[in-house]
């Protein structure tokens, strides 16, 4: 009770707390989008393994399914377990100097990066919310746009088991009025989705070409939910424009394929988190 007290009455305590919560989240958020998709794999396998024994086909062996806990973490070039000492936030890759403590291969810059960018939204969280419901809210969402923007742009895949948890918080959400009121969300889930379901049957009907994933639709419907109806044109114009940008940028200073599919969900990530800081803002200065 006294920590509520101080955190609710001290707002640097209160920012460097979510910070420090952010760093270890961050920590986990790897792990997280190093083996869901992983996890997704194995489960793919599984139901091909399905198809083939109903056809009379003897299939592989079906290999152990990796999980969120399990096995440990290791180093991908030796196998080595990863110490505790090792896996403190950033601390730890700085302190091994961004190499192996066994055989010395280097270990990936994500590991930090997302761990200070956990933190550094955590905080940015903190100090804009203020405690409450809110600040609470926006930490889950903060977490899981992060984590949905490593994914994509590791594997071009948007997973449901974060998309669709985000979509029923929202709604959830919304029945104690912490963002909208019910019906705004309601509204913005559905617009959301079928607004790009719509232009991605569109494109599909006039050029014959796939544009967006289904992870998409159902990360902006996510949004919509949280934040409303009325906020979706602001995200859409911001994550289209931002895309567009990079997009271009990619094409002209480092000769990208036009054809090369680009990963969209994290412009719609980046999108949604500045509306949770900003929206209001944001919406009186795109959409006067």
């Amino acid at each position: 009770m006294f920590l509520v007290e101080a955190l609710r009455a001290d707002p640097p305590l209160l920012i460097g707390t979510a910070a420090l919560l952010g760093l270890v989240v961050g920590s986990f958020l790897n792990v997280v989008s190093l083996r869901l998709p992983r996890m997704m794999q194995a489960d793919w396998e599984r139901e091909a393994r399905l198809v083939l024994q109903a056809a009379g086909t003897d299939p592989q062996p079906e290999p152990a399914r990796p999980s969120l806990w399990s096995p440990p973490s290791c180093c991908p070039s030796c196998g080595a377990r990863i110490r505790p000492w090792h896996n403190i936030p950033v601390l730890g890759w700085l302190w091994l100097r961004g190499r192996c403590a066994d055989c010395g291969a280097a270990i990936s810059m994500q590991y930090p990066l997302v761990e200070l960018a956990a933190g550094l939204l955590s905080a940015a969280c903190a100090w804009r919310l203020g405690w409450g419901p809110q600040l609470a809210a926006g930490l889950v969402l903060s977490w899981a746009l992060l984590a949905l923007a490593v994914i994509d742009l590791r594997e071009q895949l948007l997973p449901d088991d974060i998309t669709q948890p985000l979509l029923w918080i929202g709604l959830l959400l919304s029945c104690f009025g912490v963002f909208v009121k019910p019906v705004a969300s309601i509204a913005g889930a559905a617009v959301g989705y079928l607004s790009l379901w719509s232009v991605y049957h569109l494109y599909r009907l006039l050029t014959g070409k796939e544009g967006m994933g289904y992870g998409d639709f159902k990360l902006l419907g996510a949004l919509g939910a949280w934040f409303g109806v009325a906020a979706l044109p602001m995200i859409i114009l911001l994550s289209s424009l931002v895309g567009s940008m990079v997009g271009i940028g990619l094409i002209l200073l480092r000769g990208r394929d036009r054809n090369l599919p680009i990963s969209f969900g994290p412009y719609l990530a980046g999108a949604g988190w500045l509306t949770l800081m900003w929206g209001e803002a944001l919406r009186r200065l795109a959409l006067p």
